[in-house]
């Protein structure tokens, strides 16, 4: 049974998920998909210090491209950015990208995308996401996708010597009635692929440092086993990245939809310690469905208050990642070493 998590991406109107992986034979990488058909005003932020990353100049408030279809994430390293390609050409074949003449195939997808080191992990050093990892995880994308844990991008994930992964999380946000407006329903979702330097885990409590819903305090001898495993791991995993997608459903700005993803680094760093490494290639993208209309006085107190939850949705979902993940050879998951921690749906 799955745990119990906090929501998902795909709460949040407009937005769709697809996954594609293979983690058979001499294969453990995958590719992620976060679709929006529709189109989404978008920005990013990297700070990580090895980024792997294609088109996120693009997405620069002072550029042209005001919207996009889809953000890819995916394994492979920087060979896994051809992945994009398969993206681009499920969005060309449906007329999906930006246009730049008047027959409906005339249009350039703009598919911003990040990856994660996940060269070698449990397979060949040679076997990493392609244009059809891409197209596959498109074509799959549906706005009912739940999957986290060891799924599509995440599944060569690792994380302070534990299985990583994909986690996913949402949060509402209500603005009451009031002079300024309306009362206000507002969405914001993340889906985070999870392949820290760092650690998602307080050494001392064996529990996560931000709290999560399908976690509670692991046993005295599952936290020394615990404890026993992070000592005899041979070290962190020299090369990482946690890459992810924060969105909502507000009409947020272009700089705004940059503020967006800003604010998700800020979940990064509550939830991974540490983080953002020369070793890291932390990336996130910002993406604004512009479903629910916020212009009102108090715009700017709105806009600060999707910024907070984008921080705290980010945490929740890095979290989900790690609780998520289920075991491989040569790559323990927390659940492994802490099975009490982790509550499953229906207990």
């Amino acid at each position: 049974m799955p745990i119990e998590a906090p929501g998902a991406i795909t709460d949040v109107a407009g937005i769709a998920v697809g996954h594609h992986h293979r983690s058979s034979g001499r294969w453990r990488t995958g590719t992620t998909v976060v679709l929006c058909t529709d189109g989404a005003v978008a920005g990013c932020d990297v700070r990580g210090g090895g980024p792997g990353t294609r088109e996120t100049d693009a997405l620069a408030p002072w550029n042209l491209v005001e919207r996009v279809n889809a953000v890819c994430l995916t394994g492979g390293s920087a060979y896994g950015l051809a992945a994009a390609d398969g993206v681009m050409t499920h969005l060309a074949e449906r007329g999906l990208g930006f246009r730049v003449g008047e027959a409906p195939h005339e249009v350039v997808p703009v598919v911003p995308t990040a990856v994660i080191f996940d060269l070698g992990r449990g397979g060949s050093f040679a076997n990493r996401p392609d244009a059809a990892f891409g197209a596959r995880a498109a074509a799959r994308a549906t706005t009912t996708e739940r999957s986290r844990g060891s799924v599509g991008a995440g599944v060569g994930a690792m994380a302070g010597g534990l299985r990583g992964g994909v986690g996913t999380a949402s949060t509402r946000v209500v603005v009451p009635a009031g002079d300024d407006g309306p009362m206000l329903a507002i969405t914001v979702g993340a889906l985070c692929v999870v392949n820290a330097r760092g650690s998602l885990i307080d050494p001392t409590t064996g529990a996560p440092w931000v709290r999560h819903p399908g976690v509670r305090r692991p046993t005295a001898d599952e936290r020394r086993a615990l404890a026993a495993h992070t000592a005899n791991r041979t070290g962190a995993a020299p090369l990482n990245t946690t890459i992810a997608v924060v969105a909502t459903d507000a009409t947020l700005t272009r700089p705004e939809a940059t503020r967006l993803a800003m604010s998700g680094h800020d979940g990064l760093a509550h939830a991974i310690r540490p983080v953002h490494t020369l070793a890291d290639g932390d990336t996130i993208f910002g993406m604004s469905t512009r479903r629910v209309d916020i212009d009102r006085p108090d715009r700017v107190a709105v806009v600060n208050s999707i910024l907070a939850a984008a921080a705290d949705t980010v945490a929740s979902a890095c979290v989900d990642a790690i609780v998520s993940a289920v075991g491989a050879p040569g790559a323990a998951a927390y659940s492994d070493l802490c099975p009490s921690a982790v509550r499953r749906g229906g207990r």
